[in-house]
């Protein structure tokens, strides 16, 4: 297990398949799940995870899932998630990292889905200097949710 993350058998790098459904529920009517890799947390992910090649990726903050009630649909849905947190998390390796996934993987764009609160800013200029440091020019679009669970922008 010495490939493995922290030696930890969750850490290993999967794809989820699923069936893909017209309406994304279940017969129950919950809604399905619209993550498709683990893991998620950006300390983990490596970036060679065969996921990111041609990627749509989504950097969330930790907190925007559980503010947004429809993140899973409006912002999962098609795209690749890593998530972290810029004010708790030990942010220091996270540029380097972001720049090895965007410079080894053809990423097609790049979302970034925060907080409305100043700490959570950080993390959409991490990855401005991501993309600078990978020398490429993708595509950037950050999302700020509000503390109320709404979209603002």
């Amino acid at each position: 297990m010495s490939n493995l993350a922290c030696g930890c058998p969750g850490s290993m790098v999967q794809t989820v398949e699923k069936k893909p459904t017209e309406t994304n529920t279940q017969p129950s009517g919950r809604l399905e799940s619209e993550l498709r890799q683990w893991p998620t947390q950006l300390h983990l992910v490596p970036p060679s995870a065969p996921w990111l090649q041609k990627a749509h990726l989504l950097i969330a903050a930790d907190c925007t899932p559980f503010a947004y009630p429809e993140f899973h649909r409006d912002f999962i849905k098609g795209r690749v998630l890593v998530n972290a947190c810029p004010k708790l998390d030990d942010t220091s390796p996270y540029v380097e990292k972001l720049a090895a996934m965007l410079s080894q993987n053809d990423i097609q764009s790049l979302t970034v889905a925060i907080m409305e609160v100043p700490c959570c800013r950080g993390m959409a200029m991490l990855a401005e200097k991501a993309i600078a440091e990978s020398g490429k020019d993708i595509p950037l679009d950050v999302k700020v949710i509000g503390i109320d669970g709404t979209l603002k922008s």
